[in-house]
């Protein structure tokens, strides 16, 4: 059986990777803005210059790696890299904050666990 393959491959076979994460967020953020530049842009020239604007729409998939919620999706990912740690033993998955992230540094508490079933993956 071959391994999954595509954007929805890391949640299903649980090997971490990003799929839709930028390296840095000022770059996400400067993809989105282009991406929603691209969308108002051509929605709102058609009126000026006809429906010709139209053809920059689909200029906004390839800026946001596909919609708008995609875009949204490697946000959240590109901010939680590295802070975020999913280990799963025995159908139990828990996520932790990384050692090195700061603000685990800055508290002595106890990083708060959430476990979700394998199942609901």
């Amino acid at each position: 059986m071959k391994p999954p393959r595509g954007p929805w491959a890391t949640a299903r076979s649980g090997v971490s990777g990003t799929n839709f994460a930028s390296r840095s967020v000022p770059r996400h953020l400067a993809r989105g803005a282009i991406g929603f530049g691209l969308i108002i842009g051509s929605v709102g020239l058609v009126p000026v210059a006809g429906p010709a604007t139209l053809l920059a729409a689909p200029l906004a998939l390839v800026a946001f790696r596909g919609c708008p919620t995609c875009w949204m999706v490697g946000l959240a990912q590109t901010v939680s890299r590295g802070r975020l740690e999913r280990q799963c033993v025995d159908g139990v998955c828990t996520l932790t904050l990384t050692k090195a992230h700061p603000a685990a540094k800055a508290t002595d508490e106890p990083t708060a666990d959430t476990k979700v079933p394998v199942t609901s993956r």
